[in-house]
């Protein structure tokens, strides 16, 4: 399904083509594909960025079209890895209350925000020491269908992201609430229908040690 059908289908199943609506559509399609980025993990849409630490400095800039970790290791000069594991910024702070507080990267948390002020970058426990090496497995934010006509959901994953549009649009259109909710259940089923995929966890794949291949 590309972009200019998935909007005939919106309005299809809304049967609205009041002005103020179909202008609002790329917002539902949009939130649609918030929804979905919140909700799945799919393996085609990771990546692998590699990036080097800098000595004193316990923050770790995270790529813009970042959505969330699947691990993050340091590799030595051998290419031997030493994954990090995930903790929240209160764990780091306390285990490592001064940044000064040096060594080997163990652990690492998240910030979410403004970059200026070390937010949505990653934090690293204890800072580093050296310039490490470190590779990032991440799960990316991937181009809007709305942007580039088609889309990985678009060919993959059309009635979810039918279903979770129509989700967005009949809630701006104070819709029924039982149409709502049929609508809740399609996308529900839809995600279930997918296949390759994983609902998305709140941690990596790494918080407590455990590797997945």
């Amino acid at each position: 399904m590309n972009y200019t059908e998935l909007v005939a289908a919106i309005q299809d199943y809304t049967q609205n083509e009041e002005t103020s609506f179909v202008s609002n559509i790329p917002n539902f399609v949009g939130q649609a594909e918030e929804r979905l980025n919140r909700s799945i993990m799919v393996p085609e849409l990771r990546k692998n960025v590699s990036a080097a630490t800098t000595s004193g400095n316990w923050y770790l800039a995270r790529p813009e079209d970042f959505l969330s970790v699947f691990s993050l290791a340091v590799v030595d000069s051998s290419g031997d890895y030493s994954f990090l594991l995930d903790k929240d910024v209160n764990f780091i702070r306390e285990a490592y209350p001064a940044s000064s507080t040096s060594g080997l990267p163990q652990y690492y948390a998240q910030f979410d925000g403004d970059t200026t002020t070390g937010e949505g970058n990653f934090i690293l426990g204890p800072t580093p020491n050296a310039a490490y090496t470190v590779e990032l497995h991440y799960y990316y934010d991937p181009p809007s269908i709305k942007t580039t006509t088609t889309s990985w959901y678009g060919d993959n994953a059309e009635s979810a992201l039918l279903y979770g549009s129509l989700i967005e649009a009949y809630t701006y259109m104070k819709g029924e609430a039982d149409l709502i909710q049929l609508y809740t259940t399609r996308y529900k089923e839809a995600l279930g229908q997918l296949t390759g995929v994983q609902i998305r966890s709140e941690t990596d794949e790494y918080r407590d040690g455990k590797r997945n291949a």
